[in-house]
């Protein structure tokens, strides 16, 4: 029995994703409890309808039964049952719209701001992440387009060559990016926070922007940086990798960082790579 985990980010498109699967001819099983993962293989491999493909949902929305996730797959490998996850991602800017759009408080955080429902979703899936063979980010992917993708890939059996690109802002005084696969350093550009006129700003102002690009390093630093990542991108992408995290931090993660790590954003989607923009300490005063 071929059996597929459905999980990622709340607003990245699980619910779609399970109705394409299921017009693919798979089972499918909407927001099942990990608790129950067996259970549920049991049945199918049980039933009288010859089951072969299986897709569940699993998502935060089963609450402290997330935590027993891993047990479930474990207990699934002791049946002999081979399972793929496949992750679904969203830049924060678009799942903050899609809820906007949908007026829904985000799930865990539903009386307070979406971005840190979002964090903290983030937080709590790094690790699932982390093991899932498919990643899919759908901030840019329309709902046709989801559905040729997935088709690529369990029905032609292509591997995802689209790899996705995260970029992270953040400050180094709030601690490093822990899952960034290649980390920046950008304290060495002048820093607009010194700058009376700038400091209340941050790297998605114009005037802060142009106080950053101003200066020839910043320029050079970003140039080099393309070069570099267009260099390693093939050879990630022939090795199987489904996903690049790339950190750029400097002091708080509000200023430099911010700016560099959109233009770097920018032309690489103005390359064709598929891109996600966050920063993760722009908040943080």
């Amino acid at each position: 029995m071929e059996f597929l985990v459905i999980t990622g980010m709340s607003g990245a498109g699980k619910s779609q994703a399970m109705k394409i699967m299921e017009d693919m001819n798979y089972y499918c099983m909407d927001n099942l409890p990990p608790i129950l993962l067996t259970k549920f293989a049991e049945l199918c491999n049980e039933s009288k309808r010859d089951i072969e493909k299986v897709a569940v949902v699993v998502d935060i929305r089963s609450g402290e039964f997330f935590d027993s996730l891993f047990n479930g797959l474990e207990e699934l490998e002791k049946m002999g049952i081979s399972y793929k996850i496949l992750f679904l991602e969203s830049s924060d800017n678009t799942l903050i719209k899609r809820y906007k759009e949908l007026r829904r408080p985000h799930p865990l955080n539903p009386d307070g701001s979406i971005i840190e429902g979002i964090k903290e979703e983030r937080n709590l899936l790094y690790e699932v992440k982390k093991r899932a063979d498919y990643i899919i980010d759908t901030s840019k992917l329309s709902l046709g387009m989801l559905k040729e993708e997935l088709r690529k890939i369990f029905i032609e059996g292509q591997k995802n060559r689209n790899l996705s690109i995260s970029i992270s802002s953040f400050g180094f005084k709030h601690g490093t990016l822990l899952d960034g696969d290649l980390v920046f350093d950008v304290r060495f550009i002048p820093n607009p926070f010194y700058i009376s006129e700038l400091r209340d700003f941050t790297g998605e102002d114009e005037k802060v922007r142009d106080y950053v690009f101003k200066w020839p390093e910043t320029n050079i630093f970003i140039s080099k940086t393309i070069e570099m990542l267009e260099f390693l991108i093939p050879y990630y992408i022939r090795e199987g990798k489904t996903q690049l995290i790339l950190g750029i931090g400097c002091t708080g993660g509000v200023h430099r960082s911010v700016a560099i790590a959109n233009r770097i954003g920018e032309i690489l989607e103005s390359h064709g790579h598929r891109v996600t923009i966050s920063h993760r300490d722009l908040n943080i005063r």
